[in-house]
C-alpha cells in the first residue's frame, strides 16, 4: 500500500493502480485496500470496477456500508453525466424551470454534436438572460459567480440525495465544501447545501470537469491542475479541477471552504 500511495504522490497513478492490484490479490480480504482500489478505479473513470470494490468493502466490513451505498450513488451520477456531456441525454434542472436554462442545455446538446457556433448563439442568450448572484468566496466578495466552464456558466454541477442535478446560483443561499482529506475528493467533494427555500441537503459537488478522467496527463485526472480546451466561438472547455469564476478572479473549487450568496440581482427594465 505503501508503493502504491507513493507512485501516486509522484505523479504515476497508472503505476500506483497496478501496484494496488497486486497488493489486493495478496490481502483480498483488506478492507482499506478495496477502498484504496475503488478511489484509483475512480480517478480513470472505471466505474463498474469501482462500484465492485466498493461491494467487497461493504460485505467485508459493515462499517463501510454507507460509504458503499454514499458512492455507488455518485457512480451513477458520473455516468449519467457522461451521458448529459455526450449530448445523449438532458440534465435535471434544481428548481422550477425558466427559459434561459432551456436555452443553455440546448447549447450544450448542439455543442456535443459538433455544431459550435449555432450553440455559441444559444449560450450567449442563456448568460444573457441569467441573473447575476452576489455573494462571496470564503469572505471575498463578488458581484457575479460562474463555472468557468461555458458549458455550465450560471448552473452549478451538483449530487443531490443520490441525484446529478444542475443548480441555478440563484437557487442556492450557501456552499459548504469539506477540505480535501482522501483520494476520493479529488473525484467529488463532500459539501452542504442551503437553499432559497431555507431546506438543506448534503451531497458532492464534481471535483473534476467530465472527460478529465481519460485525460493523457495525470495530473488533469488528479485535479491538480486545469486545462481548456478551444472548440471556437469562445467555447473553452475544461479538463481537470473544476473552476469558479468571478468578477474578482478565478477560484480552485479545493480550494474553497464556503461560498455564501445573495438574492439575484433583478433585472433592469
Amino acid at each position: 500500500m505503501t508503493d502504491a500511495r507513493d507512485l501516486l504522490r509522484t505523479g504515476d497513478p497508472r503505476a500506483a493502480l497496478e501496484e494496488l492490484k497486486r497488493e489486493v490479490r495478496k490481502a483480498p480480504r483488506d478492507v482499506r485496500l478495496r477502498t484504496f482500489l475503488f478511489q484509483m478505479f475512480c480517478v480513470f473513470g472505471e466505474w463498474e470496477r469501482a462500484v465492485t470494490q466498493l461491494t467487497a468493502a461493504a460485505e467485508l466490513d459493515p462499517l463501510a456500508l454507507p460509504m458503499s451505498q454514499a458512492y455507488r450513488a455518485a457512480i451513477r451520477c458520473e455516468m449519467l453525466r457522461g451521458r448529459i456531456f455526450a449530448g445523449t441525454r438532458m440534465p435535471t434542472v434544481f428548481g422550477p424551470p425558466e427559459p434561459w436554462m432551456s436555452l443553455l442545455i440546448e447549447a450544450n446538446r448542439l455543442l456535443a454534436a459538433g455544431h459550435v457556433d449555432e450553440a455559441a448563439g444559444l449560450r450567449d442568450s442563456a448568460f444573457e438572460q441569467a441573473p447575476a448572484t452576489t455573494g462571496t468566496i470564503d469572505g471575498a466578495a463578488f458581484d457575479w459567480i460562474a463555472d468557468a466552464d461555458p458549458r455550465l456558466g450560471p448552473m452549478l454541477e451538483a449530487l443531490v440525495d443520490g441525484k446529478y442535478y444542475w443548480v441555478p446560483f440563484q437557487r442556492l443561499s450557501q456552499i459548504d465544501i469539506e477540505k480535501p482529506e482522501d483520494l476520493r475528493d479529488q473525484v467529488w467533494m463532500p459539501a452542504h447545501f442551503v437553499w432559497t427555500n431555507g431546506g438543506e441537503s448534503f451531497g458532492f459537488l464534481p471535483t473534476r470537469y467530465p472527460g478529465s478522467e481519460t485525460a493523457d496527463d495525470p495530473a488533469l485526472a488528479l485535479s491538480r491542475r486545469t486545462d481548456w480546451e478551444d472548440r471556437g466561438s469562445n467555447w473553452f472547455l475544461g479538463r481537470g479541477q473544476r473552476m469558479f469564476a468571478t468578477d474578482a478572479g478565478e477560484h480552485p473549487v479545493m480550494d474553497i471552504r464556503n461560498i455564501t450568496l445573495a438574492e439575484p440581482a433583478a433585472s433592469e427594465a
